[in-house]
């Protein structure tokens, strides 16, 4: 069986913990009331999507763990994702608002 090297783990725990913020992110008119609709879900799962990117975490330095006791060669792209993805989770969990903030000024500023 292939090895993983915490690619996966690290683009889900991502995806996961950007979610938490779906809520903040100007999509336009047109899309309001589904994403009104996914602030919703999202708000409420919010902890259980931190606690799964947390979790995606540990899996991910797991695989990168058992690819070099199985003498796997860890690629740098694997290794770079994986922390990225610790700061991008811990940035979620640490600074919500801030975070949330930030991306949507970005985004508004973009479309003036």
């Amino acid at each position: 069986m292939k090895q993983g090297t915490g690619i996966s783990a690290s683009l889900a725990a991502i995806l996961s913990s950007l979610a938490t913020v779906a809520c903040c992110l100007p999509l336009g008119f047109a899309g309001a009331l589904g994403v009104g609709a996914a602030s919703a879900f999202f708000t409420r799962f919010r902890p259980w999507l931190l606690g799964f990117s947390v979790v995606l975490l540990g899996l991910g330095f797991w695989q990168q763990h058992r690819a070099r006791e199985c003498a796997v060669r860890r690629r740098v792209v694997g290794t770079v994702l994986l922390w990225a993805a610790v700061v991008v989770v811990l940035g979620m969990i640490l600074f919500p608002q801030q975070i949330a903030g930030f991306i949507a000024d970005r985004f508004y500023e973009t479309r003036k």
